[in-house]
């Protein structure tokens, strides 16, 4: 194991219980069914959805996307606004494999995801159909590699997500942001939009369910959160950091960091209708760093 990859001390027994009510059996197997036919029709539908216009693609892209959380029975609330289009890079903290269709439920952008991800089985292929950016996250060479190419589809344009703690925590607790991704804003001067992300239960408090960390089986979480009731999604957009303000990506990093890491949640009105998001983006998950980290990393997945 690599001594570069990053760590979070949150693990399935310590994080990841659910406290409030629980869906029955049939009603959990239920929504699993609903989510693998959501992901078949992804895979199938991929071809042709990439042959539309990029207004009526990204719009297929959202709807898709925020039907795979809510067919988990989680509902989901957006704060802000995403603005105008361009490139830009869009930098949020990591919870679950979750955040990846609810960023995609919100707004449309390419992710940066481990390289492992290309060989999973069905998912795999779905997010190199995303256009997901892949990186080797045990290779530190093939970081200059990574950024530049994130360099250059922030000129061309898109977006790129990226989650720059490159690891999940609980969501009751945030890493480091790690700067190295920053560097791709910087040299395109494109802005940097930080994104919150959470997971509430019933009462308003951090729910554990959707978290995935440590040595979580991905099956393990699937259940636990098919099983789950009243698990709420919340997406806040930030104001986004225009190009020039900050110069050096290690500034730039701990500004979005402290952004992000804002206890403060919005209380005016949220962008959703009944609960369904609006808008999103194709993608799935990343590591990048500029720093070491302890040796027993966490990973986390798409």
């Amino acid at each position: 194991m690599s001594v570069w990859l990053p760590t979070s001390p949150c693990t399935p027994e310590a994080c990841a219980g659910h406290a409030g009510r629980t869906a029955s059996v049939p009603h959990a197997v239920l929504r699993l069914a609903a989510a693998a036919a959501l992901i078949l029709l992804g895979i199938l539908g991929a071809p042709p959805v990439r042959l539309l216009p990029a207004g009526p693609r990204q719009a297929v892209v959202r709807a898709w996307s925020a039907a795979l959380v809510r067919a988990f029975g989680i509902r989901i609330t957006v704060h802000g606004s995403p603005g105008r289009r361009g490139g830009r890079l869009l930098v949020a903290n990591h919870i679950s494999w979750l955040d990846i269709p609810l960023v995609a439920a919100v707004l449309p952008s390419r992710m940066l995801a481990k390289s492992d991800i290309r060989a999973w089985p069905v998912l795999g292929r779905l997010a190199g159909q995303a256009g997901t950016l892949f990186i080797e996250r045990d290779r530190i060479r093939a970081l200059p590699a990574t950024v530049t190419t994130m360099t250059r589809a922030l000129l061309a344009g898109d977006r790129v997500a990226v989650f720059p703690e490159g690891s999940t925590w609980c969501g009751r607790a945030q890493g480091a942001f790690r700067r190295a991704a920053f560097q791709s804003a910087l040299d395109a001067q494109v802005p940097v939009q930080p994104v919150r992300l959470a997971y509430l239960g019933a009462d308003g408090s951090p729910a554990g369910a959707p978290a995935f960390v440590g040595d979580d089986p991905l099956t393990a979480s699937l259940w636990r959160i098919a099983r789950a009731r009243g698990i709420r999604a919340e997406i806040t957009l930030l104001p986004r950091i225009p190009p020039g303000r900050y110069t050096d990506r290690r500034d730039l990093a701990a500004a979005a960091r402290r952004a992000v890491a804002d206890q403060d949640r919005p209380t005016g009105p949220s962008a959703t209708d009944r609960d369904t998001a609006k808008r999103p983006a194709a993608s799935v998950h990343h590591w990048v760093s500029s720093s070491p980290a302890a040796a027993s990393s966490l990973r986390t997945p798409s």
